[in-house]
Order: structure tokens, then C-alpha cells, then sequence
């Protein structure tokens, strides 16, 4: 509670000098904390900060581009800024960011499998967030899950729980963590034949239903009035919800964010059906890494290697084809 008394701090003195401060505030449930647009003093008060602040609030940065607005981010939050400062999406002297430390993120779904009999989350009466645990209120019971049991899968592997650059810090800053980031959630799926692979994403996309949540969560995918799945000229995608298209549509996304995308999860958990997205982004974010050395988010000077050329590239030895 310390660090959120500071963040309100900070954004109070923050405010009078920016158009806006995007964090979280109350969601529709007490399990859900929702994007939060602060233009008042007394909006401040209802600033959270916590395992339940799953959004990313870089999301809405592009919209503001132009205008001084301040933002509050999580270390993998942040990680989206930079990126969207290094592609000039946004200009840095526009973007106020202000950091707190991280302890991770709640997965709903993670919840809901944990509440079992006893209820859907959107039941809960009262959920308060302690610093191991989730204590709540749900048909008439009291109940207490530890935290480690529904973070996130992506707080397991994330390196940067502050923010990676940051114009005010609440709480104590902290250096990167020395995680290994292994892939194992890609490794189960990459062991199986290619035959078997086109299968499990034919059944995946079965159960798409084109809503595009997972590009419109996404702070990256920033060219929804032009995007493929709604062009006609040229007509790339068909309207109808068919699994080649659907497959399609998500191969084009997790491309066009290859060696951008921050593994912030955002496409993931916005999926209605749970069809896991983020492992294409992860697999092509990895091929990137390990061919050109890059990481997004990390630094904003620098440029994703697929929007630069080189006449040769160090790690791709066409000379020796």
C-alpha cells in the first residue's frame, strides 16, 4: 500500500502539467481492475495498483500522440513504451512514465479454475490483495489463495518487473532479474511432426470467432484502419470465420510484430475463447533474437531489425548458401 500512497503522490504532482494520467481503477468486479483515465485530483483516489492491474496502458499512448500525457506502467508496460517511442510512434517528450515495482500479474483464468464449486469470479463479493494472497468473498465463504498459484505464466519468466525507463519511480527500484527464459511453452508444441502442428492450430482456430480482441489489445498493432482482415484492395482475408483464414489473420499479426512484441500477453488474455496467440509472437520473437540480437522494449534509440536494412546481415551467412 506504501507504493500506491507514492504513486498517487506523484501522479497529483504530475497532473496539472498533462492532458491525462492513464492507470487502473475499479473494474466491473472486485477481481478486475480496468484502464483508468485520470484528469482530476479526486480521480486519484481511486487509483489501483496491484496483481489485479493487468492492462497495458501503453495501449492507449498512440491515440494521445501530440499531447503531454502521463502514464502509469508495470515493467512489461514499460517495455511496450519504449518500444512505441522507438518506432516514433509516440514522442518521447510527450510521455510522462511513471514506474512502480512489479510483483505480478493475476490470471483470471488461473481464478476461475481455482474457485471451482464455489463460484464464477464475476460472484465475488469482496477480493483484497495481500502481499502473498488473494483473500475474497465469494458465496458466503471466505477463501485465501496464495498469489503463486494464479500469477500469470508470463511473470515466471519476466526479467523487467520495473520499469525499464521511467521519468518518477514509486517504491524501490530494482536491477533486471538474472531469468532464463527457456521456451518451455513452446517446446511441447515444437516436438511435435510439422503434420501435428498444422493440426493443433486448424483445432485452435476452429474456435475463433474474428473478433480481434488479440490485435485490438495489442500497444503494438497500431494499424487497425488499415489492417489486412478489413482491406479490400487487396483483398488479403476473407470476411467469412473460416479456420484458414482465421490462421492466416494470426500469422500476419504475429509477423508484423516480430522482433516488436514485448510478451506483454495482452492478445492472449483478451481472447474470448483462450486460443493461445502469444505462442506465435514468442516463437517469432525468439527467431529474431537469436538471428539479429535483439530485444524489444529495452532501448529506444534502437530500431526492429525487420524495419531496417542491412546489405548483410552477422548472423545470416547467404554467402555460404
Amino acid at each position: 500500500m506504501a507504493t500506491q500512497e507514492e504513486l498517487k503522490k506523484i501522479i497529483l504532482d504530475v497532473l496539472p502539467d498533462v492532458d491525462c494520467v492513464i492507470g487502473w481503477g475499479p473494474g466491473p468486479e472486485p477481481l478486475c481492475a480496468s484502464p483508468y483515465f485520470m484528469r482530476n485530483p479526486e480521480d486519484v483516489d481511486y487509483l489501483l495498483a496491484g496483481p489485479a492491474s493487468v492492462h497495458n496502458p501503453a495501449l492507449f499512448l498512440p491515440e494521445y500522440k501530440g499531447r503531454k500525457t502521463g502514464v502509469v506502467v508495470k515493467g512489461c508496460d514499460s517495455r511496450s513504451v519504449v518500444q512505441l517511442i522507438s518506432e516514433n510512434l509516440i514522442r518521447r517528450e510527450d510521455v510522462v512514465i511513471i514506474g512502480f515495482p512489479c510483483a505480478g500479474v493475476v490470471d483470471a483464468s488461473k481464478i476461475a479454475a481455482k474457485l471451482g464449486p464455489y463460484g464464477e469470479p464475476g460472484e465475488t463479493e469482496r477480493a483484497i490483495f495481500d502481499k502473498d494472497a488473494l483473500n475474497l468473498s465469494l458465496g458466503g465463504k471466505e477463501l485465501s489463495i496464495p498469489l503463486s498459484e494464479i500469477l500469470a505464466d508470463k511473470c515466471s519468466r519476466c526479467k523487467h518487473p520495473g520499469a525499464v525507463i521511467s521519468d518518477y519511480f514509486a517504491g524501490e527500484a530494482a536491477d533486471a532479474l538474472q531469468v532464463k527464459d527457456d521456451f518451455t511453452d513452446l517446446a511441447g508444441l515444437e516436438s511435435l511432426p510439422l503434420e501435428e502442428r498444422f493440426r493443433f492450430w486448424e483445432k485452435e482456430m476452429s474456435r475463433c470467432i474474428r473478433c480481434y480482441a488479440c490485435r485490438n489489445a495489442c500497444p503494438l498493432c497500431v494499424c487497425r484502419d488499415h489492417c489486412v482482415a478489413s482491406s479490400r484492395e487487396p483483398h488479403w482475408l476473407a470476411q467469412a470465420n473460416g479456420v484458414r483464414d482465421n490462421l492466416m489473420f494470426q500469422v500476419i499479426h504475429a509477423t508484423h510484430l516480430a522482433g516488436r512484441c514485448t510478451g506483454c500477453g495482452e492478445c492472449q488474455r483478451a481472447c474470448p475463447v483462450h486460443i493461445p496467440v502469444l505462442l506465435l509472437k514468442r516463437s517469432l520473437g525468439r527467431a529474431v533474437e537469436q538471428l539479429f540480437g535483439h530485444h524489444a522494449g529495452l532501448d529506444p534509440e534502437s530500431r526492429p531489425p525487420l524495419l531496417t536494412f542491412q546489405m548483410e546481415e552477422t548472423n545470416i551467412k547467404e554467402r555460404e548458401w
